[in-house]
C-alpha cells in the first residue's frame, strides 16, 4: 500500500494537487489488486488516513494537505517505546502522542500495551518493566486507539522513518490496514531550520533546555518532537505555506545529501 499512497501523492503534485475521478480511477487500476469499484478505493484511502477528498462541485478528488495552510493543520507527534528494534521479531510496549494544530496540543494519548517479554537491556534504557504492562490493554486494542486518535493527521517523529515503518507493520499484522498518514520527520526538519552539532533528541533535549525530558519514554519524547519542531517552525520560509509544502522542504535536505554522497 505504501507505493500506492507515494503513487498517488507524486500524481497529486504533478496535477496541481487535482485528479479527475478518470485519472484517479486509471491510476488505482495501475497500482492496486483491489478487486473493488473507485469510490470503495477511495473511502478506503480515507480510512487508513490519507488525506484525500472529493470536491462534489468538480467531481474531482484533492489531495487537501496541498490546499491546507500548515498553520492550521493537524499533526500527530508520537514516539514508540518497544522490546526490539524489528517489528518483525519485536513489538511496541509503550505509545505516546499528542494532536498539535496552530502551536498548541489540544490533545494527547498515551498507554502501555500488553507484553509478555522485555530485555533487560530495553528496561535499562526505557526504565518499563514488565509489571508495569500486566494490567494493560491488548496490543491491538492499544493500536486501534491510537489509528482512531491519528486520523488523517500528519504523521511526526523524531526519525520518523522507525516509527512509521515499526506502526505500519504491526497495523498490518493486526488487521488495521497500512497507515496512509503523510509523515514528517524532525529531524530532518531541525537540519534545515537551525544549527545544532548533532540532532539525536537526547542531545535535542539539552540544547533547547527541555525541562520535562525523559528520554526514551513514549510521551515525553513526543513531547521533545513537538518543541523541536516549534523551534523549527520559527525559522520556516515564508514560500512555505501549505502543509504539502513543508512536508517537501523538510525532506528536500535529506534528499540533497544523498544526491551529494552517490556524487
Amino acid at each position: 500500500m505504501q507505493n500506492i499512497f507515494n503513487n498517488l501523492t507524486a500524481s497529486f503534485r504533478k496535477n496541481s494537487g487535482r485528479l479527475s475521478f478518470e485519472q484517479f480511477e486509471a491510476l488505482m487500476q495501475k497500482n492496486t489488486m483491489l478487486f473493488t469499484d473507485t469510490y470503495s478505493i477511495f473511502l478506503i484511502l480515507q480510512s487508513s488516513g490519507y488525506p484525500i477528498e472529493e470536491d462534489e462541485d468538480t467531481n474531482e478528488f484533492i489531495l487537501r494537505t496541498m490546499f491546507t495552510d500548515y498553520e492550521v493543520q493537524k499533526f500527530c507527534i508520537l514516539d514508540i517505546e518497544t522490546n526490539g528494534s524489528k517489528p518483525t521479531d519485536s513489538q511496541v510496549i509503550e505509545i505516546g502522542a499528542m494532536i498539535v494544530q496552530d502551536g498548541e496540543i489540544i490533545d494527547k494519548f498515551e498507554t502501555f500495551v500488553q507484553c509478555t517479554y522485555i530485555p533487560e537491556y530495553i528496561t535499562k534504557i526505557t526504565h518499563i518493566e514488565i509489571e508495569d504492562l500486566i494490567d494493560a490493554p491488548p496490543i491491538k486494542d492499544g493500536l486501534e486507539k491510537l489509528k482512531l486518535f491519528m486520523k488523517d493527521s500528519i504523521f511526526v517523529a523524531h526519525n520518523v522513518s522507525f516509527d512509521f515503518s515499526f506502526l505500519n507493520h504491526s497495523f498490518e499484522r493486526f488487521g488495521l490496514g497500512s497507515i496512509g498518514n503523510a509523515k514528517l520527520c524532525t529531524i530532518d526538519l531541525a537540519r534545515r531550520t537551525f544549527e545544532s552539532p548533532k540532532y539525536g533528541l537526547a542531545y535535542l533535549n539539552e540544547l533547547l533546555n527541555i525541562e520535562s525530558a525523559n528520554h526514551h519514554r513514549a510521551y515525553s519524547d513526543a513531547y521533545s518532537a513537538y518543541i523541536v519542531m516549534q523551534k523549527s517552525l520559527e525559522t520556516i520560509p515564508d514560500y512555505v505555506k501549505t502543509t504539502d509544502e513543508l512536508v517537501q522542504f523538510t525532506v528536500s535536505n535529506r534528499k540533497n545529501r544523498k544526491s551529494k554522497a552517490k556524487s
